[in-house]
C-alpha cells in the first residue's frame, strides 16, 4: 500500500506522494490547489476559473490535458464524482489541518494544551505566497481572519487559565500578522495585568496607541482604555501617554 500523500499549500506549493517530493507544472499545481481548497468542485467552474479567458470548450480541454498530467498511483489525487472533482481522501492538506486547529480554538473545543500552544497557530506561513489569483486571494483572506481570531481566543482563554506567558506567546503572534489590530493588543495588556507587571501593560498601551495615532490618527477604543483605567492608570486626553493615579 502506497503511503499517505500530502499538500502544503502554507508557503510554497509542495507536493509529496511516497515520502517523496513531486514536481507539478504551474496549471497542475493550481488545479491540485483549487480543487484542495474546495473539497469538490464542478468541472465547469474549475475550468472556467482556472483559463477565464478562453472558450468554454477550450478550457474543459485543458481541464482535460491538466488532469491527465497529474500523478496516477493506486489512489489518484483527483477522482471524479459526476461532473464535480474532489480530492483523494487520502491527500492530506495542510490548510486543512490548520483551518480545523483554529476553528477548534475559536469554539472553545479544543484539545487540553498541557503547557503547549496548538501546533499550526504559531508560525505559520501565507497562502501560496506570490500566487496574485482572485480565488487564492480570498481563500488568503479567509485563513488569514481566521488565524488571527484563534490566536486572540487563545490568548484570552490562557488568561483565564492562569497561564500568562503562554497568552502572551498567542498575542504577540497576532499582533506580529497584524500590527494594527486591536484585539491582539488588548490579549497582550491583559496577559501583563495577570502576572502583576503593570509596568509593562501601560507600556505596550503607550506603544499601541503611537502607532495608531501615527498610522490612522484614532484613539485605542473606550474598551482598551478601561482595561487600564481598572488599575489605576488614566489616558491623557490629545497625547499618547498614561498617568497614574
Amino acid at each position: 500500500m502506497s503511503s499517505p500523500s500530502e499538500l502544503r499549500l502554507l508557503g510554497n506549493f509542495r507536493l509529496e506522494c511516497d515520502a517523496g517530493p513531486v514536481e507539478l507544472c504551474r496549471n497542475g499545481q493550481r488545479l491540485l490547489a483549487f480543487v484542495a481548497l474546495r473539497g469538490h468542485v464542478s468541472r465547469t467552474v474549475l475550468a472556467g476559473t482556472l483559463w477565464p479567458e478562453v472558450t468554454e470548450n477550450h478550457a474543459r480541454g485543458s481541464l482535460r490535458t491538466t488532469l491527465w498530467k497529474l500523478p496516477h498511483g493506486d489512489q489518484p489525487l483527483i477522482r471524479c464524482s459526476g461532473d464535480s472533482l474532489v480530492t483523494a481522501e487520502s491527500l492530506r492538506v495542510d490548510v486543512h489541518d490548520l483551518a480545523e486547529t483554529a476553528l477548534k480554538v475559536v469554539q472553545g473545543c479544543g484539545p487540553p494544551l498541557a503547557g503547549r500552544l496548538p501546533q499550526g497557530l504559531l508560525g505559520s506561513e501565507d497562502l501560496l505566497p506570490g500566487w496574485d489569483e482572485e480565488w487564492v486571494l480570498l481563500e488568503r483572506e479567509r485563513l488569514r481572519q481566521l488565524r488571527l481570531h484563534a490566536l486572540d481566543a487563545l490568548a484570552e482563554a490562557l488568561v483565564h487559565e492562569g497561564r500568562p506567558a503562554l497568552a502572551l506567546e498567542a498575542a504577540w503572534e497576532s499582533v506580529r500578522t497584524e500590527p494594527l489590530r486591536e484585539s491582539a493588543h488588548r490579549a497582550a495588556v491583559a496577559a501583563h495585568l495577570a502576572e502583576g507587571n503593570l509596568i509593562e501593560a501601560v507600556r505596550h498601551y503607550r506603544s499601541f496607541r503611537r502607532l495608531l495615532w501615527d498610522e490612522l490618527r484614532v484613539e485605542p477604543s473606550p474598551r482598551f482604555s478601561r482595561m487600564l483605567v481598572g488599575h489605576g492608570c488614566f489616558p491623557r486626553a490629545g497625547d499618547a501617554g498614561l498617568t497614574s493615579g
